[in-house]
């Protein structure tokens, strides 16, 4: 007896079956790329959402600094201006675009201060440098 063929459409379904189980298996493949970090449905290993929030809050703090030390901004106010929009941002980040439960990855504090200090070193380096060249 001969086998017939699968068709088309069941070669796609198996595919899709199968790129599921690699994925995790709940139907939702794993996303590649920068798209990962935005995707609330991946997976999140501390060390990752850590290294994620540490450096998207150096994005923040190189973004502040440029744009206070270009528009001449100076004070004690600018800076708790920063503090609070890169802990915004990040709060943001975790709790409400990936949803993720803070208590698996130490709670609040330990994602909120992630990586606030080196960001807090690059604003000022940041702010006092384009400052001091453009309007010096």
């Amino acid at each position: 007896m001969a086998k017939a063929k699968p068709s088309s459409s069941a070669k796609k379904q198996a595919a899709k079956s199968q790129g599921a189980q690699q994925g995790g298996g709940a139907g939702h493949a794993a996303p590649s790329g920068l798209a990962r970090y935005l995707d609330p449905e991946a997976p999140w290993d501390k060390d990752q959402l850590l290294d994620a929030v540490h450096w998207i809050r150096h994005a923040v703090a190189l973004a502040c600094g440029l744009l206070w030390g270009a528009v001449p901004l100076v004070g004690a106010p600018w800076i708790v201006l920063f503090v609070a929009i890169s802990s915004g941002i990040i709060y943001w980040y975790y709790a409400h675009l990936l949803k993720v439960d803070e208590e698996e990855f130490g709670g609040h504090g330990a994602l909120l201060q992630e990586g606030m200090f080196a960001s807090f070193t690059l604003f000022l380096l940041s702010w006092i440098l384009v400052y001091s060249l453009v309007h010096f």
